[in-house]
């Protein structure tokens, strides 16, 4: 469950993409598509603010925090107690708390490059994954860093 939960959370945190320049809630085609795709349907809640508000709680600078609310349902299916909701928000917000009742949710990550943002699950042993990508993001920033540390101490130099 725990895999499920974190590959829906980061799939709808990740709806936004900083580097492409696109955000899949401003096409309705997309984003039906992405619902029929995982089973889930729109619902009532505004995923705008959902989202929003899960990636402020992950992590994001940039991301403004609103409450959020979904109606779930607790019931037993095969045996064993669910929580199932009736749309993306119910579905989103349940892995959401999921994972946090887990201990897991300080593992989804936002990646602090200006230009990225993605989101990602640290999978890292003591939690400290910083990057989406270490070849990308984090190797670019790492590069960044360095190029004003050294125009720094040449200016100190003379």
């Amino acid at each position: 469950m725990v895999t499920e939960d974190v590959t829906l959370v980061l799939d709808f945190l990740n709806t936004v993409d900083l580097a492409r320049g696109t955000d899949l809630l401003d096409d309705p085609v997309a984003w039906n598509d992405w619902l029929a795709r995982r089973g889930l349907t729109p619902g009532a809640e505004h995923p705008r603010e959902i989202r929003a508000t899960l990636r402020a709680a992950a992590g994001d600078p940039t991301a403004g925090v609103a409450p959020v609310s979904a109606p779930v349902t607790v019931a037993v299916i095969d045996g064993r107690p669910r929580v199932v909701a009736a749309d993306v928000a119910g579905a989103v917000l349940a892995s959401a708390s999921r994972l946090v009742v887990l201990g897991r949710w300080d593992r989804l990550k936002i990646c602090p490059a200006r230009d990225c943002r993605w989101a990602f699950y640290d999978r890292s042993r003591n939690h400290s994954r910083t990057w989406c990508s270490m070849r990308v993001c984090g190797n670019r920033e790492k590069a960044r860093g360095w190029r004003e540390r050294a125009r720094t101490a040449a200016t100190l130099r003379g």
